[in-house]
């Protein structure tokens, strides 16, 4: 009876996202929820108390790739931030992959500054060598007190500090940024200072999303009460625009393909600034066609 779970399928519970760039991987839910779960402009996990799953339930669902998912060669694990694990059973979750998927080549997961922080240099290359090959960081805005107004719960400085520090693990950093997280009125402000951001932090990938509200959450909230006016098309263009200009990489992507956006441009920093920046401004003169509303979602 040991492993009698295994044929059941997947133990998927509640609502499960993941970074488009995982759209193929085997998606093993390790845990429930988000550690943080405070942020203004994400609904994702409310309908969960952030916890750990049971080992037997993480090793049943191993095993059911295992026999089920032969042809796919990566392994993201959610839900929102699987890095708080504690090393010792996260280890023991990397040893099973190894051991019962040998043909995976990379394993991704979702981090926050604060499970970033709570892993030492030394543990972070252990896990990249133990087959933890890139982490997922939110970093939405370079901006300070915009940081502290979403209820990131990590200031900009520190934002640097912890992804530099998975940089130098060797483990591949992709961070995320929210077009429209600063409204209308902080719209440039916010570009610029997530630009320099992350040219200081300097990931191998940064993946633009477009803020979207979504009734119950609080960024809705302060919507419907008027407290917050977002950008238009064309103003989050120039947002875009803006930020790019502002982002220096040694040689990182910078995308934003996403659904929520209205331009999707994938460019190659250094190099691929220029033709970015090109593009945009045909957009924004009109010679380029934009993703019509009812395509955008989360």
């Amino acid at each position: 009876m040991e492993h009698a779970m295994e044929d059941e399928g997947m133990h998927y519970e509640g609502t499960c996202i993941r970074p488009p760039s995982e759209a193929m991987s085997i998606l093993l839910q390790v845990t429930l929820g988000c550690s943080h779960n405070k942020c203004t402009f994400c609904g994702t996990y409310k309908d969960k108390r952030f916890s750990i799953k049971d080992d037997d339930i993480i090793l049943s669902d191993i095993l059911f790739a295992s026999k089920y998912m032969k042809r796919q060669d990566r392994v993201f694990l959610m839900d929102g931030d699987a890095l708080i694990i504690p090393q010792k059973r996260l280890m023991w979750i990397l040893e099973q992959i190894r051991e019962h998927l040998p043909w995976v080549k990379r394993v991704g997961a979702y981090a926050n500054a604060k499970s970033i922080r709570m892993k030492s240099l030394e543990k972070l290359i252990e896990l990249k060598e133990n087959g933890l090959g890139i982490l997922y960081l939110g970093v939405e805005t370079g901006e300070e007190a915009l940081l502290k107004k979403i209820r990131k719960g990590a200031s900009s400085q520190n934002l640097i500090k912890m992804g530099r520090k998975v940089r130098e693990a060797g483990i591949k950093l992709s961070v995320t940024v929210l077009l429209g997280i600063g409204g209308k009125e902080g719209s440039l402000r916010h570009a610029r200072a997530t630009g320099e951001l992350l040219s200081a932090m300097d990931p191998n990938y940064v993946g633009a999303l477009t803020v979207m509200l979504i009734p119950g959450i609080q960024l809705y909230q302060e919507f419907e009460e008027g407290r917050l006016e977002l950008p238009g098309q064309k103003e989050l263009l120039l947002e875009l625009r803006e930020m790019v200009a502002h982002t220096n990489l040694s040689r990182g992507l910078f995308f934003s393909n996403h659904a929520s956006n209205y331009l999707p441009i994938r460019a190659r920093l250094p190099k691929g600034k220029q033709q970015a920046l090109d593009e945009i401004d045909s957009a924004l003169r009109g010679d380029v066609g934009l993703r019509p509303e009812w395509m955008r979602a989360l």
